[in-house]
């Protein structure tokens, strides 16, 4: 009985301690050595392999991965160039100009003002930009300086609407669409229309050119300074050019009229030979 009760209380006190262990969270013993099952599992993770590239058609060259777009920089003064170019009658560079994108004053503009006048004219008149009638009415020189105009080429036998060509205006603008407030175009807005303006000379072909103020002067002369370069014969684009004040300067300068005036004989001058 003691052997028999001396086995029975070791299993008992073992059965106790395993329970204990249980309890503690002791569920897989398998050695003598405590076993830290997380390191465990980290050494027995498989490889991370890598994921196998989609198979291309066979014959074709591998396709590239798409890349974000990259903006293109226009250069609006060549766009101009390219356009007034491809212009071979006055017509084709109406549209081309009314269809020009890249000048912001179009966006606030009511008229596109091209010419008028004449187109086998003798003398072509480049004025700035138009004002608030001409942008209305969509023709040049229709306002108080317009009616100035007409009468100061009048004085010499010239207008507007002469259907003899030898008598004949043909009149137009640097500028064919009207700046915010009446403002001076800025240069980067002058350099977009020089080409078409040039290409317009080209397709008139005037005996003379007569510029008004300082716009077409500096688009045409590369020069500031209407009152000092008023009077003056000069040549641009092949042709003679006679740099005069223009109308609405005269009409806030009235004393500027004897200057206007001489210029205009002058002009009769030379048309006369």
């Amino acid at each position: 009985m003691g052997i028999e009760s001396d086995i029975l209380s070791d299993w008992h006190a073992s059965a106790a301690a395993l329970q204990w262990l249980q309890e503690l969270g002791a569920l897989d013993p398998v050695g003598e050595m405590p076993v830290d099952r997380y390191a465990l599992a980290e050494r027995e993770a498989p490889a991370t392999r890598p994921q196998a590239a989609p198979a291309q058609p066979v014959g074709r060259p591998p396709v590239p991965a798409s890349e974000p777009p990259v903006a293109v920089k226009v250069d609006p003064v060549a766009v101009a160039e390219a356009a007034a170019a491809r212009a071979t009658t006055l017509d084709a560079l109406r549209e081309a100009m009314a269809a020009y994108p890249h000048c912001d004053l179009k966006k606030g503009a009511r008229n596109t003002v091209f010419c008028d006048g004449n187109p086998r004219a003798r003398v072509m008149v480049i004025g700035e930009a138009p004002g608030r009638d001409e942008d209305m009415e969509g023709r040049p020189f229709v306002g108080r300086a317009g009616q100035l105009l007409d009468r100061m080429f009048a004085a010499i036998g010239l207008g507007r609407t002469n259907p003899d060509a030898e008598r004949a205006l043909y009149i137009t603008n640097v500028m064919p669409w009207r700046p915010p407030s009446n403002r001076e175009p800025l240069p980067e807005e002058m350099a977009m229309m020089v080409p078409f303006l040039r290409r317009h000379v080209e397709l008139v072909d005037p005996e003379v050119i007569v510029v008004m103020g300082n716009t077409p002067a500096t688009a045409i002369l590369r020069q500031r300074g209407i009152t000092r370069l008023r009077g003056n014969w000069t040549q641009a684009w092949g042709k003679p050019v006679l740099p005069m004040l223009h109308p609405a300067y005269l009409l806030r300068n009235p004393v500027a009229k004897r200057e206007a005036w001489a210029d205009l004989l002058l002009l009769q001058s030379h048309l006369q030979g």
